[in-house]
């Protein structure tokens, strides 16, 4: 493995960002902060927050802005097709996707995107950035990465370290040092602070020394793994195994559970940085933001005379610095200051602006009840389009389900419910035991208890329909799939 003090020659750097900067986007959070929208099943990076993107798509589109490689992805096997289908609507078809098959924190995610690179160039830059951040300056972002770059062809692990707007406690700290030799404006890392009080965040702003760490880092992929080597070889041992029994799952990079799951749960922070002999912080100004609160997307958003912000299905009146977001029914909001109310279809939210952090407090207590809403949403993805409930009784419910342009269902049955399919919009082609039949706009068709059935949307628009259930048990682990075009089980 290569030495972390090899230099990369002179005639090999470029006076911009190097040829082979690989971003690497770590997309492994569940966002409860940002609760009732931002859930396990579908967190905060799918959703488009501050623009017409999603954060995920944004986070992929600063690489190509940047005329960076194509990206690694690394994700939750459940997010799969949701980040597949989020890259392929901005033109990104090229991306690498790593599937953990649990969450290990940031540092064996790392290690596994950088042994994946480092397998075809082992002195790659690999640019590690959040799926679930924003850039809200990104015109001055090529600047700040072609320092970086070439810091980390030195050998050095690179941080970004964010100017302070305020005394935050909610982010961990970075002390810049005396500046690199060689490498312009570029620091040594002197000190970290995690997440200090009021009196402390106040004294450091002051100071003018300190820095939030945004969790972006640019390092050599071989520089990286040597360094996990020294100080986390346990997540090397774990990570590699699981390389080494990895499967391709479609276009995925599936890593074997059973070695991952050995992986300690540790970020890179804790694991490297906060360690080694080669820490770097380069100071930025990119309008950084981990979005990690209503109240910080308050802060982000467009504003009206009034202060408020408004997404959404939204009326207020005489109401004053309020965030206020419908994903469906009206919202409706008088005579109110400083708060954040939040809808969606199965839950409401509502919280003073400066309580915005104990929104995780809420999604415990309902983690603890065992409510689904904890964790699901009623619109639920698929690699084929969605489904979502609209009604459910003792013995029978009723879903609405729709189904992207020359997208298919697994061939499957149920053995505790049958099924009604009325097709609303489109046209559907669906397989039933031995026979196929066209089924069209306000047609329908009825599929018994234990029939073999698969639904296909041939047309070049949506497929709508609405699905009867009726049986003594509806859940959705009464498939059995018999042939899946997504290799799900």
């Amino acid at each position: 493995m290569s030495a972390v003090t090899k230099s990369t020659p002179e005639s090999e750097k470029t006076s911009g960002i190097s040829r082979n900067v690989i971003p690497v986007i770590l997309s492994g959070g569940s966002g409860s902060r940002l609760w009732p929208v931002s859930r396990k099943s579908f967190p905060k990076q799918f959703w488009a927050l501050l623009s017409q993107q999603t954060l995920l798509q944004e986070a992929a589109l600063r690489g190509t802005d940047c005329t960076l490689n194509a990206p690694v992805v690394v994700c939750n096997q459940e997010h799969r097709f949701i980040v597949a289908e989020q890259l392929r609507e901005v033109g990104i078809t090229d991306a690498r996707i790593v599937l953990e098959p649990t969450g290990r924190n940031s540092a064996p995610a790392i290690a596994a995107a950088a042994m994946i690179v480092a397998e075809t160039d082992p002195d790659a830059i690999l640019w590690i950035i959040a799926a679930d951040a924003s850039i809200g300056r990104p015109d001055s972002l090529k600047e700040v990465l072609a320092h970086g770059v070439r810091a980390a062809q030195d050998g050095q692990i690179v941080m970004f370290g964010m100017q302070p707007t305020g005394p935050n406690t909610g982010y961990g700290y970075i002390r810049k040092g005396v500046p690199l030799s060689g490498d312009e404006g570029v620091y040594e890392v002197s000190a970290f602070i995690e997440k200090p009080d009021t009196a402390r965040a106040e004294a450091m702003l002051a100071s003018g020394d300190y820095l939030w760490n945004s969790g972006m880092f640019l390092f050599r992929a071989s520089t990286i793994l040597h360094e996990l080597e020294r100080y986390a070889p346990d997540v090397v041992t774990a990570v590699r195994q699981s390389i080494e029994h990895q499967t391709k799952d479609m276009d995925f990079i599936r890593l074997d559970p059973e070695s991952f799951g050995r992986a300690p749960d540790i970020s890179i922070d804790y694991a490297v940085a906060e360690r080694t002999q080669h820490a770097a912080v380069i100071p930025a100004d990119l309008g950084w933001s981990d979005v990690g609160s209503w109240d910080a997307l308050w802060d982000l958003s467009p504003k009206d005379d009034d202060g408020n912000v408004a997404v959404g299905d939204v009326f207020l009146a005489n109401s004053h610095n309020c965030y206020v977001r419908s994903e469906g029914i009206v919202a409706a909001v008088s005579g109110v200051d400083d708060l954040i109310v939040v809808v969606t279809q199965d839950a409401v939210l509502v919280s003073h602006r400066n309580h915005a952090q104990d929104v995780k407090k809420i999604v415990s207590r309902l983690e603890a009840a065992d409510r689904p809403e904890a964790r699901t949403h009623n619109r639920n993805y698929r690699p084929w389009g969605f489904y979502e409930g609209l009604t459910k009784g003792d013995r029978f419910q009723v879903k609405r389900i729709m189904v992207n342009p020359g997208r298919k269902l697994s061939l499957q049955k149920h053995y505790h419910r049958a099924e009604h399919w009325v097709v609303v919009e489109g046209t559907a082609i669906v397989t039933r035991g031995k026979e196929e039949h066209m089924v069209r706009e306000n047609e329908s068709i009825y599929l018994p208890l234990g029939e073999v059935h698969r639904l296909l949307n041939p047309g070049r628009i949506p497929l709508t329909l609405i699905e009867v259930q009726s049986g003594p048990y509806l859940d959705e682990d009464d498939i059995v799939r018999i042939e899946d075009d997504y290799a799900r089980k």
